[in-house]
């Protein structure tokens, strides 16, 4: 079973754990339904976006800046929802 992390905590490579500051909320709609996208700023001067699909599914994604993650972040993300989608409908969850 997987362990959920408090949002202020990250993994980094090495499983060492570090701090990140939320600095960004948004929401983004996909085909009816509001996905919240949390970017972060990590100490090594990266940001990080995130969008929780489900209690054990969460997609991030990472880069130099607040405006680069945020552009690649919700470029993926519709194919992340519909991934995701296809995976729940195969295991016989309704959304």
């Amino acid at each position: 079973m997987m362990k959920l992390m408090p949002v202020d905590r990250m993994w980094q490579g090495g499983g060492v754990m570090t701090n990140k500051i939320l600095v960004h909320k948004s929401f983004i709609n996909i085909h009816g339904n509001d996905y919240p996208i949390m970017v972060y700023s990590c100490p090594n001067g990266r940001h990080s976006a995130e969008t929780a699909l489900g209690a054990n599914d969460i997609i991030i994604n990472d880069a130099g800046s607040l405006e680069e993650v945020l552009v690649k972040h919700k470029k993926l993300l519709p194919l992340a929802v519909y991934a995701h989608g296809i995976r729940q409908r195969s295991k016989g969850v309704k959304r």
